[in-house]
C-alpha cells in the first residue's frame, strides 16, 4: 500500500512538475523580493549615515578655524603653540604653553565660539628646565 502511494504521488510529481517548480519559483520570488528591500533599507541607512558623518566634520572644521582664529585674536594666547582638534563639537587644545594662566584663557576663548559643545585642556605648561 506504502509503494502504491509513493508510486502515485511520483508520477503525479512527474506529471506536473510544472506545479511543483511554481510553488518553488514563487517562493524564491518572494525571498529574492524581501532580500532586495533589505538591502535598499542597509544602503539608505549607509547614505544617511555617510551625510551626517560628513556633514558633523564640516561642521567640526568650522569649529577648529574659528579656536585658531579666536586664540590668535586674544593678546594672551596669540604667540602660544596651541593645537586645535575638533570632534562631534567636543574641542581639545594641546601643546606647550607658557603658563596655567594661558592655558585657563585658552580654555575659556574656545569655550566662547559658537558652536562649541566642551573644551578638553591637555596643554602643557612649559618649564625652564625643558
Amino acid at each position: 500500500m506504502k509503494s502504491k502511494i509513493l508510486i502515485v504521488m511520483l508520477g503525479t510529481a512527474l506529471a506536473f512538475p510544472g506545479v511543483v517548480l511554481a510553488q518553488t519559483a514563487s517562493e524564491s520570488m518572494h525571498q529574492a523580493g524581501i532580500q532586495t528591500e533589505q538591502a535598499a533599507d542597509d544602503t539608505g541607512h549607509a547614505l544617511v549615515d555617510t551625510y551626517h558623518g560628513a556633514k558633523t566634520a564640516t561642521i567640526d572644521t568650522t569649529i577648529t578655524a574659528k579656536v585658531k582664529t579666536a586664540l590668535d585674536r586674544n593678546d594672551t594666547t596669540k604667540h602660544q603653540d596651541i593645537h586645535v582638534k575638533t570632534q562631534a563639537g567636543i574641542v581639545t587644545l594641546r601643546g606647550d604653553v607658557s603658563s596655567a594662566r594661558v592655558a585657563d584663557q585658552a580654555v575659556r576663548v574656545t569655550d566662547q565660539v559658537t558652536g562649541v559643545k566642551g573644551v578638553r585642556n591637555r596643554m602643557v605648561v612649559a618649564t625652564a628646565s625643558r
